[in-house]
């Protein structure tokens, strides 16, 4: 699986988000995602990618591309 196939199943099956809403352009503050469920999801990705996203600054005004972008910066 590439990272936006993980970061897109992450968001639709642990935080019950419609595929249908994930976009790039999606911000993802309109998936109510706050800094807490960030959290979450960076430690899953950290898990299911095993890899390091701790230098990796995201916030809720970031979008779903932008998310996709950072994961594959580092898993390069």
């Amino acid at each position: 699986m590439n990272a936006a196939e993980v970061v897109k199943s992450l968001l639709v099956q642990r935080f019950g988000i419609p595929s249908a809403h994930l976009n790039a352009e999606t911000p993802l503050r309109s998936l109510r995602l706050d800094s807490l469920a960030l959290e979450e999801l960076r430690v899953l990705l950290e898990e299911q990618l095993d890899i390091d996203l701790e230098e990796v600054s995201l916030t809720p005004r970031n979008t779903v591309g932008q998310l996709v972008a950072a994961v594959d910066g580092v898993a390069a």
